[in-house]
């Protein structure tokens, strides 16, 4: 049996990290945009509908940066 330590938590870069999540959501939504004029009505949907699940997870990364950049200032990372 092999002891395993769990990694320390390192919060350090989560901020460009969620940055970067953002840029990829946004890229995926913009794309996924386009892509509706060359689909059918049942496909466009879809497509709507993931979309606004974007925009909701775009929401979260925003809101969870504002809280890691908080944590960064105050000295928690």
């Amino acid at each position: 049996m092999t002891n395993r330590k769990p990694n320390p938590d390192d919060r350090s870069d989560n901020v460009e990290k969620l940055q970067k999540m953002v840029q990829n959501t946004i890229e995926n939504y913009r794309e996924a945009e386009t892509s509706m004029e060359f689909v059918g009505p049942e496909e466009r949907e879809k497509i709507k509908a993931k979309n606004e699940r974007r925009k909701k997870a775009i929401e979260g990364f925003r809101k969870e940066m504002k809280e890691e950049y908080a944590a960064r200032e105050n000295g928690e990372v």
